[in-house]
């Protein structure tokens, strides 16, 4: 079938591309490299003619609050207004395991306002509700650090491959609509500042981490289980210390 994939040239989407492919189906990036636009339409209508499935794992550039909610309301109307005209069968969505336990959290809030969209579209939908990718450990580690020191505070973490990410969203995009959501998440829990402190002895970062129970992930401080999923979540089989990536990671 055709799939497009809005996002489709960055980390999740180009995986989502290949796998689809590989699969059989024709798999469509979408992006403003590719011609098409989701903020201002640019390309929308074309690139849904004969579309079956939209899967959309597109991100906003800035994660400011403003700009975020801006982005994902603007972008996710005239996608699925462009998808009700094609009349496409099926919306996946990617979005984040705790959207709805951390509303005071910008980037949250602004994923919460998407999936209200998509809700009320009336388009049969999914949504995938990830934990954070193993790709992503660095940038966390970078925007916790204060100087010489990493503030994290003893939350739990279960964080997943990309790769496992993109296969269990393609394998919701081939399926019925779910017009509900399912949890993804690594195949393992840890301590959010004990994770960060083994990570950072690995790659032979002199960084401390320092246990905080008020610091900020991204802007607000979590709850002990708001970044990880509830239970009967689908869990990846990649451990973070087999993850080919690891050592990667850390340069």
């Amino acid at each position: 079938m055709r799939i497009v994939v809005v996002g489709g040239t960055g980390l999740i989407g180009s995986k989502l591309v290949t796998k689809l492919g590989e699969h059989g189906h024709e798999a469509v990036a979408a992006a403003p490299s590719t011609g098409v636009n989701t903020l201002t339409g640019e390309g929308l209508a074309e690139v849904m003619a004969g579309t079956r499935v939209v899967i959309d794992v597109s991100n906003s550039p800035s994660f400011e609050p403003a700009a975020v909610l801006e982005f994902f309301e603007t972008s996710t109307r005239n996608l699925l207004a462009a998808e009700a005209a094609a009349g496409v069968g099926h919306h996946v969505a990617l979005s984040v395991v705790g959207t709805e336990r951390m509303p005071e959290n910008g980037y949250f809030r602004a994923k919460a306002a998407q999936e209200q969209l998509i809700e009320k579209s009336g388009i049969p939908f999914s949504l995938v509700h990830a934990t954070q990718f193993f790709e992503f450990v660095r940038s966390i580690a970078d925007e916790a650090t204060d100087g010489d020191t990493v503030r994290l505070a003893h939350v739990f973490f279960q964080p997943i491959a990309g790769d496992e990410v993109a296969r269990e969203v393609g394998k919701v995009a081939v399926g019925s609509p779910l017009n509900g959501r399912v949890e993804i998440a690594g195949p393992e829990r840890f301590r959010m500042d004990e994770f960060f402190r083994d990570v950072l002895a690995g790659w032979g970062d002199p960084r401390q981490v320092v246990t905080d129970p008020r610091a900020h992930y991204f802007g607000s401080v979590p709850g002990e289980r708001t970044l990880v999923p509830e239970e009967g979540a689908v869990l990846g089989r990649i451990r973070y210390r087999d993850w080919p990536g690891r050592t990667a990671t850390g340069q």
